[in-house]
């Protein structure tokens, strides 16, 4: 019997330390004290100033470069500013040796800068330099703080127009990174408010030995570099989006990562978690209808999912646009645009689910397991929220009407009913234009996945989103608001019927419990957890089952006692926390709701 393989040894990384040049011993020397989170112990060869300026400062000295040498120069920049940067953002102060070397860092002025975004490094023909280059960039702006050269940013936008897709690629990622910025990284094992659920050590932990600490006034905000990056892209944001539209209707594979980034910018600087200023981001929003019209038999599926990523983005439906009155007037704009794109325009026919031409993005055989989920989930969950939005806006316009109409007195009594009749007309035509749209997403979806023709939409939204719990909690409240908000103003319509049918909230969750398996429990986690609007949506169908309860229980039939035992059960646990105190937020609306659900259910009241 042969012996068994024996493992290589380990080579240590600094084996060859002794072999490299005295600059290179010095910044492995500095990159060993800062994982300690420590320099008081740097030796005073390693001045703050100097160990930059003998790199950097001779012009043409960084081209002669090893990979390796820059490698290790760009890293050890890197890990300088984001060790100074969270020590100040998890403990308010830093080692003060530690302190200076960043400033040195940040006011050496233009030259760094220039260097890192140049093709100075290593020839500028290394992709290894550039990626290491892309990422202590954004860590060096954030170290800046309030001390950003808006030149810095101005040039940085400037190489976002170049002609060269890697240097536009390269200035458009240092952006976003800026822009997607956390203040604090939570460890796995800490929930969102940082308070640790095991023993684990905090990955930036204090200093260790004796340090000479100082606390900072100014504490850490990444919020300053990302405002002064929104304002460097606002005054040429009209340039580069003309510019990458310009590339995207005449589409070619050479630049398609440069594009690609751009549109992740764009939906970073829309995000609602960059926490940006309505009034910073309000300017781009504008221009998003000319990439609607884009999306066709040109563009490659992974452009589709871009765009469709940065128009869902613009319409956050669960975590803004539901829990507002009055929606502002964009995100309405494409919600019209794209439900038109699809009623008039046959959007859904050129989505490309498959490669080659034909209907609904290449329909010409092959099972569905062939096809691109996650670009059907992305059209489907906008399509939802553009109807969602549409009904929320015309439902504001008409209780704005009727407000009015009632205010006015009682002498204008036959105005009023002319009001009336006609707000009630605007949402027929709407009403029949959903139900189109919502007809024509029906037949795309069965076409492409196997779904029996028979199937609800209100079933097989929970089915298609069941593996991306957000977009499937969001879909669901979708679908819950446009029926209700229907079903108010078109009480006898046909349309409302029919709409009714395809939307019913009761088979949506009766099938959302089917899918968990009728585990009390997930309800719970999804109420718990931050990561979708499930509470919302739980609140919401709540009052919808209470008010149409004879509705709820007749489209529930034979499985209404399992649903009810799952709601039971999910009060039960709920009221089990709450009498702990462990709920992390006012759970008592939902608990009310569930207890009035309760009592009807055990009262027999089914009628």
């Amino acid at each position: 019997m042969t012996e068994p393989v024996k493992k290589r040894a380990r080579v240590h990384p600094g084996v060859d330390v002794v072999n490299q040049p005295q600059e290179d011993r010095e910044l492995v020397a500095l990159q060993e004290l800062l994982l300690s989170q420590c320099l008081c112990s740097l030796p005073e060869v390693l001045d703050e100033v100097g160990w930059l300026e003998r790199r950097i400062l001779p012009q043409g000295a960084c081209t002669a470069w090893t990979r390796d040498q820059a490698l290790l120069f760009v890293s050890t920049l890197q890990l300088l500013c984001e060790t100074s940067y969270k020590q100040l953002s998890s403990q308010g102060i830093q080692c003060r040796r530690l302190a200076r070397m960043c400033d040195a860092v940040v006011t050496c002025n233009y030259r760094l800068i220039e260097l890192l975004i140049s093709d100075e490094l290593c020839g500028g023909c290394d992709p290894y330099v550039r990626f290491a280059s892309g990422r202590a960039l954004p860590a060096l702006l954030v170290a800046s703080r309030q001390r950003i050269d808006p030149m810095w940013l101005e040039t940085l936008a400037d190489a976002a127009l170049v002609p060269s897709p890697l240097t536009a690629t390269f200035a458009l990622d240092v952006f976003r990174r800026v822009l997607e910025w956390r203040d604090v990284d939570c460890h796995p094992t800490e929930d969102a408010s940082g308070a640790s659920t095991s023993s684990s050590v905090n990955s930036y932990a204090s200093p260790v030995g004796s340090c000479n600490q100082v606390p900072d006034p100014e504490g850490a905000d990444s919020q300053a570099a990302k405002c002064a990056c929104i304002h460097a892209l606002e005054s040429r944001w009209t340039l580069l989006v003309n510019h990458y539209d310009s590339l995207m209707a005449s589409y070619a594979s050479a630049n398609e990562a440069a594009i690609t980034t751009f549109v992740a910018l764009w939906e970073a600087i829309i995000s609602v978690k960059a926490n940006l200023s309505v009034v910073d981001t309000k300017p781009f929003y504008s221009h998003l209808d000319g990439f609607v019209v884009l999306l066709g038999p040109n563009l490659p599926p992974l452009l589709w999912k871009r765009l469709l990523g940065l128009f869902n983005e613009v319409m956050c439906y669960g975590s803004t646009l539901a829990l507002q009155d009055t929606i502002a007037e964009e995100p309405c704009a494409l919600a019209h645009l794209v439900v038109r794109s699809v009623k008039d325009w046959h959007l859904l026919d050129a989505l490309p689910f498959r490669s080659g031409n034909g209907g609904f993005g290449g329909r010409h055989g092959g099972s569905s397991e062939e096809g691109d989920r996650p670009l059907l989930q992305k059209m489907c969950l906008l399509v939802l929220k553009s109807v969602a939005v549409t009904v929320k806006e015309t439902r504001s316009d008409s209780s704005s009407s009727d407000a009015s109409s009632s205010s006015g007195g009682g002498g204008n009594g036959g105005s009023s009913e002319e009001e009336a009749a006609a707000a009630a007309d605007d949402m027929a035509v709407i009403a029949r234009s959903i139900a189109e749209v919502l007809r024509r997403l029906d037949a795309c979806v069965k076409s492409l996945m196997p779904f029996h023709p028979e199937t609800p939409l209100a079933q097989w939204v929970v089915q298609l989103f069941s593996d991306q719990d957000d977009a499937l909690v969001e879909g669901m409240v979708c679908c819950l608001d446009v029926e209700v908000g229907l079903s108010v103003a078109l009480t006898s319509s046909l349309v409302s019927n029919t709409l009714r049918t395809a939307l019913s909230p009761t088979q949506t969750f009766a099938q959302f419990l089917r899918t968990v398996s009728h585990d009390h429990e997930v309800l719970l986690d999804l109420l718990v957890s931050n990561e979708t609007c499930f509470l919302l949506y739980l609140l919401r169908f709540l009052k919808y089952a209470r008010r149409q309860w004879s509705d709820f229980v007749a489209a529930c039939d034979r499985e209404l006692e399992n649903i009810m035992t799952v709601l039971i059960r999910l009060r039960i646990s709920i009221n089990r926390l709450v009498s702990k105190a462990l709920f992390p937020y006012n759970i008592k609306p939902v608990l009310r709701l569930l207890e009035k659900c309760e009592r009807m259910y055990e009262d027999g009241d089914f009628h």
